[in-house]
């Protein structure tokens, strides 16, 4: 396959120039390993070379897993998409609105005009924020001394919502309370529930909120690029005994298992000869559940995290349970409908089911939506289809 030689080629090239510390991908069909790549430097400061087995914070690639587990309990009638979840997390049974700050920079707030659902959650329409995108976050964060969301504390919850339920795309804190929601609804913590439900049955044998022995042998570490370009490796681990094991972006693993998952999907609900999630899930969970609503722009708000977002500008985009989604083809190839999403540390994937294509590329860099790290992620994608229109072309 030409287009192997090609993505080897360019992260050969970018880990080499320290453009990326270090990288590995891979992509697949339903069935079938199509490429697999690591390149560079586990960490910068330290001479062991990237390898297959790597083990990385997925961050947000965390969000997709736990929304899956909540629709394992939606399929057993253990969670509803559309009842209040507040009967589940009564947490969020009066969920209150952020309309600004007083004069004394106390919080004003009101109450919300509809009840949060799970479905809400699952879309990033809730109206919880991030803090790095969303400035009145920030400063509610700083006025009511309340943690920030990887402190993994359940003070770090305690937050309100800055739109009503349904009337606004904003990426935040949600995917936390689906987490919070699976545990509700089976009685186990989320991370025993993933490994039993998600996990064992899909043989991802390296994924977990806790780094194990093996795994921290393989952890790749942390870099944070300067303002000259530089990267320069940084020390960055999350709670390793957190209050809540953090369902929106705890989890730590490996590109071979997180593939297995995107198979998953791609296979209808089955992977490692386990039938995980029915097929009319999977079909569910790949549709439009924002109605007229779009992702916009994120704007940063806190700069060492991340950059502004703004993927596919001028393309509108909807959002599934709990994937991005391109209502049109993409430079690089990827079929509209497609399904997608990343992690903060510029951890990529795309699920694309009309060409029975996915990849995950990993990478350990801060902040998000770095260019290098984008122009690395383009080149992969681009040459795996670029590989499979020449396959069909032949």
């Amino acid at each position: 396959m030409q287009s192997k030689a090609q993505i080897d080629q360019a992260l050969r090239q970018m880990s080499d120039a320290k453009e990326i510390p270090g990288v590995v991908a891979i992509a697949a069909t339903g069935n079938d390993i199509l490429y697999e790549g690591a390149f560079g430097k586990r960490d910068l400061g330290k001479p062991d070379a990237m390898t297959l087995d790597s083990v990385f914070w997925i961050a947000s690639m965390t969000k997709a897993i736990t929304s899956a587990a909540g629709m394992q309990l939606v399929e057993q009638g253990k969670l509803s998409l559309d009842e209040p979840i507040g009967k589940v997390l009564p947490d969020l049974a009066a969920p209150q609105v952020l309309e600004g700050f007083a004069a004394d920079g106390a919080p004003k707030l009101r109450p919300a005009r509809k009840p949060i659902t799970l479905r809400h959650l699952m879309t990033h329409t809730a109206g919880f924020a991030y803090d790095m995108w969303n400035g009145d976050m920030v400063t509610f964060l700083e006025k009511t001394g309340t943690p920030g969301i990887t402190s993994c504390q359940n003070a770090a919850l305690k937050t309100p919502i800055m739109t009503d339920p349904g009337t606004r795309w904003e990426y935040g804190t949600n995917i936390d309370f689906v987490g919070k929601a699976v545990e509700a609804a089976s009685g186990k913590r989320l991370g025993e529930y993933l490994r039993d439900n998600m996990f064992d049955p899909l043989g991802m044998r390296d994924t977990g909120f806790k780094i194990g022995d093996a795994q921290r042998k393989r952890l790749v570490g942390m870099h944070a690029r300067g303002p000259d370009g530089s990267l320069q490796p940084i020390p960055f681990e999350l709670e390793q005994n957190p209050e809540f094991e953090m369902g929106g972006g705890g989890l730590y693993g490996t590109a071979a298992d997180y593939i297995r998952f995107t198979q998953m999907i791609l296979n209808k609900g089955r992977g490692n000869g386990n039938q995980v999630l029915k097929p009319e899930t999977i079909a569910t969970m790949g549709q439009n559940h924002i109605g007229d609503l779009t992702m916009g722009k994120m704007t940063a708000h806190v700069a060492f995290a991340t950059n502004d977002v703004d993927l596919y500008p001028g393309m509108a985009k909807k959002w599934g349970l709990s994937f991005m989604i391109n209502t049109a083809k993409t430079p690089e190839g990827r079929s509209p409908g497609s399904l997608a999403w990343a992690g903060l540390a510029n951890t990529y994937y795309w699920i694309d089911p009309v060409r029975d294509i996915t990849g995950v590329i990993l990478m350990q860099v801060l902040p998000f939506a770095d260019a290098k790290c984008l122009g690395a992620f383009a080149a992969f994608e681009s040459g795996i289809y670029a590989g499979l229109d020449a396959q069909r072309a032949a």
